[in-house]
């Protein structure tokens, strides 16, 4: 049983498969934080303009 037992263990570590599937889990994972981050910071400049715009408009209407 022990012989069985460390047979499975060493074909489970010389597989690689299940490793390069977790390292493309990863590289997926980092792009989507990235892509994210920068909707955010755009998102945030997107609001920051159009108020400025809104803001010199009613100024501009108030006059």
């Amino acid at each position: 049983m022990l012989s069985y037992a460390l047979t499975w263990i060493k074909t489970a570590l010389d597989r690689d498969e299940g490793v390069t599937a977790i390292e493309y889990g990863l590289i997926a994972a980092l792009i989507a934080v990235a892509i994210i981050a920068a909707i955010t910071i755009v998102g945030t400049e997107l609001n920051t303009t159009f108020s400025t715009i809104r803001d010199a408009l009613q100024n501009a209407n108030a006059s």
